[in-house]
């Protein structure tokens, strides 16, 4: 049996269809941060503090990316990365993590849980919006994203 999908993105100017991304970070300057710059970039953006709630809220955004913290307060990031491609309606969706995890073997086993692209705090802004631009162009898979930017 097919799993509908809704569309994901709406309408921008010009009928051109506007990317949504999801971030979930836990920290306020962060989450602040990133939202900005990818509003100011064009995207639809949906923000998550509190890790629990952020598959459901996936379900009901439907990005088209998510931006994944990895070191929440409630619950990990891996954990979710792992609920997000184990559902059917949501596995398809790339994941970017950003986190201050930057031990050797932490890009290796976000990866492994799913996680198509990985950068270490603290973000340049550039570095970001490569990755971001390069998830939702499908291109995660013909060129790592960097470790550190």
């Amino acid at each position: 049996m097919a799993v509908h999908k809704p569309p994901r993105g709406r309408r921008g100017i010009g009928g051109a269809m506007t990317k949504r991304i999801l971030v979930v970070e836990d920290n306020d300057l962060n989450r602040k941060l990133f939202c900005d710059v990818l509003q100011a970039s064009g995207f639809a953006v949906e923000p998550v503090a509190d890790g629990a709630v952020a598959i459901e809220r996936a379900k009901a955004f439907f990005p088209n990316l998510v931006i994944m913290d990895i070191q929440l307060q409630d619950i990990s990031g891996l954990d979710l990365i792992a609920g997000l491609k184990s559902d059917s309606q949501l596995c398809d969706i790339p994941v970017l993590a950003v986190t201050a995890y930057a031990g050797k073997g932490d890009e290796e086993r976000i990866r492994e849980v799913g996680a198509e692209g990985y950068l270490a705090k603290p973000v340049s802004i550039t570095p970001f919006m490569n990755a971001v631009r390069g998830l939702l162009a499908g291109n995660a898979n013909s060129a790592p994203i960097p470790l550190h930017a």
